[in-house]
């Protein structure tokens, strides 16, 4: 596991702190288990907090995993509650992020497997492409379903994202069953450039329970 520590909370992009080399953010809408999903893979068990009101957390949570590594934790999106100048606060926060900051190497996203791809997470899934970083999909709460159910998402989620033309990897993930963790852990190790990598990633066999989504179609217009 990454052992990894809190370093600072960030309200504004000003910020940022100067002395980050790598950063892995971790995106979802609230309630998809965004938290749990950090805490199980940073090895801790109150790192990343979950709002009891979604929408409410407007900051950026940095936890260091090696000296100038970090895990982001961006704020959940799916704001009905919070005020509209707070949802522009939040906009401004993590789009200037996510388009800009030159030391984040991969985007972690949190998909509640019974609630896969909602209209937020495709919006963001757009938002990001330009950017030409990679993606890694966690089908969080696996273990709400039955093992062939969350296959059944798994490939659906696949070939969603395969005919949108994305390039992105698709997982099954449970905090609570650690099911998928090694495999998510394999991800942001290479990412945050703690590991050497083994091979190239592969498609989909009969039976696992991720693969790599190649593009099958050119990009698309991301949404402003």
């Amino acid at each position: 596991m990454l052992n990894a520590r809190f370093f600072s909370t960030i309200a504004h992009i000003r910020d940022l702190p100067d002395g980050s080399q790598r950063e892995v953010a971790f995106a979802g809408r609230s309630n998809a288990g965004k938290s749990s999903a950090i805490n199980i893979i940073a090895n801790q068990k109150r790192l990343a907090f979950a709002s009891k009101t979604p929408g409410r957390t407007q900051h950026l949570n940095f936890f260091e995993t090696q000296v100038g590594r970090f895990l982001v934790d961006l704020p959940g999106y799916g704001f009905a509650k919070a005020p509209f100048t707070q949802q522009r606060a939040w906009q401004q926060l993590i789009g200037g992020y996510l388009a800009d900051r030159r030391q984040l190497v991969g985007l972690v996203l949190i998909m509640d497997i019974r609630h896969p791809l909602t209209d937020l997470d495709r919006h963001l899934l757009d938002w990001f492409r330009p950017t030409g970083k990679p993606i890694h999909i966690l089908l969080s709460k696996a273990d709400k379903i039955s093992r062939s159910q969350a296959m059944q998402v798994l490939r659906s989620v696949q070939t969603e994202l395969n005919d949108a033309g994305f390039t992105a990897q698709v997982q099954i993930f449970s905090s609570t069953h650690r099911i998928g963790l090694e495999e998510a852990e394999t991800v942001i190790r290479l990412w945050l450039d703690m590991v050497k990598p083994a091979k190239e990633p592969q498609m989909l066999a009969p039976g696992t329970d991720s693969a790599t989504i190649r593009p099958s179609a050119p990009d698309l217009q991301a949404t402003p």
